[in-house]
């Protein structure tokens, strides 16, 4: 159950993701004027939207899901700063649920994929055998 729960967990991460690099791909507008908006270049929409994309399709498939899922929630702290404004509720409740995102990536990060992932077949582990995710380096 334990391993069904991490696929679930890892699904729903990346879909978050897989979202953001829709929405950056399809309309860039609303996060070029976010940053511009804050003094900074536009162009880093770009690099965002294609690490959004590698970095979901990476949960999902459990490819590196210790690094993948570190790198992801630095990126989540560190864009939850677009989204300090105390005077906007709006702005602060995104704030907190990029922490809380990074709190998710920082715990897949420490426990790895679990048994569906691209690394247990690496390992050679079957998919369907017996008994409870193992956590620590065996299921990274």
């Amino acid at each position: 159950m334990a391993d069904v729960a991490v696929l679930v967990g890892r699904a729903l991460i990346a879909l978050l993701f897989l979202a953001g690099a829709a929405q950056k791909a399809i309309d860039p507008a609303p996060a070029m004027a976010l940053l511009t908006g804050l003094g900074l270049p536009a162009w880093p929409v770009w690099p965002a939207a294609l690490f959004n994309l590698a970095a979901g399709l990476a949960l999902i498939a459990g490819w590196r899901v210790p690094v993948v899922a570190a790198l992801l929630a630095l990126y989540c702290m560190v864009t939850s700063v677009f989204h300090l404004v105390p005077s906007d509720p709006w702005q602060m409740s995104i704030f907190v649920k990029n922490w809380a995102i990074a709190g998710g990536c920082l715990c897949l990060s420490a426990h790895g994929a679990g048994r569906f992932s691209v690394a247990a077949l690496q390992r050679g582990a079957p998919p369907l055998r017996s008994g409870r995710m193992q956590t620590g380096e065996g299921n990274r």
